[in-house]
């Protein structure tokens, strides 16, 4: 059984979800920001960092990677379609802020970047990447099949879905991805997302207003 631990941090209170077996390997998905906190968790729980995953590339979901990545010497995966966003703040977001500072991630070895849809196993932590664009081009959603949850970034909120008003987003493009890869998944699957509290494909379907009528 794997064990799943959510940090609320930066601006904008992203999601750092830090998942880890019973031998204390763990994966840490979205380190959006506050490094110091998530190394502590880290360090506090005994845990050996093996990876990090990200759902997308935006600036929320990217500030503590660098930090994490030198300390630990972990890789970085990510989508191929946002590997350029890692190290420009127009298409990450944090140049559109003037309040923040520009977000720079070094470009992940090739052999780290997520071409096609597929299984991972890391450090006996299994789970499948899908593709979910919408929010953004390159955006994925992790789903751990055996143990019952996904982590989906910003694809879907309890009571809400992503916004599509940035670089590659598509609403159209977005429902279609809820509905034909998270929404399909047993109807008590956890889903994790990137802001707020967690939910199930059953509340989502029940009481999501965007998504009444599909």
């Amino acid at each position: 059984m794997l064990n799943v631990k959510s940090y609320s941090l930066g601006p904008i209170q992203t999601n750092c979800y830090i998942v880890s077996n019973k031998q204390k390997d763990c994966i840490l998905f979205d380190p959006g920001e506050e490094s110091s906190k998530i190394i502590k968790a880290i360090r506090t729980n005994q845990l050996n960092p093996k990876a990090i995953f990200l759902t997308h590339a935006h600036f929320d979901h990217i500030g503590a990677v660098e930090d994490l990545r030198e300390l630990f010497s972990i890789p970085l995966y990510v989508h191929s379609k946002e590997v350029a966003w890692l190290s420009d703040p127009m298409k990450n977001g944090s140049g559109r802020y003037a309040e923040l500072p520009d977000y720079i991630v070094k470009k992940p070895e090739d052999e780290h970047i997520i071409h096609n849809e597929q299984y991972f196993n890391v450090a006996g932590i299994k789970f499948k990447a899908v593709f979910t664009p919408g929010h953004s081009p390159g955006s994925i959603s992790y789903i751990f099949e055996k143990d019952g949850f996904a982590i989906v970034g910003d694809t879907l909120f309890e009571g809400s879905v992503g916004r599509t008003d940035l670089l590659g987003g598509s609403h159209e493009m977005l429902l279609k991805s809820i509905h034909e890869k998270i929404l399909v998944l047993p109807e008590e699957t956890i889903i994790y997302p990137g802001h707020g509290s967690y939910t199930t494909p059953a509340q989502e379907m029940e009481s999501n207003p965007f998504l009444n009528g599909f």
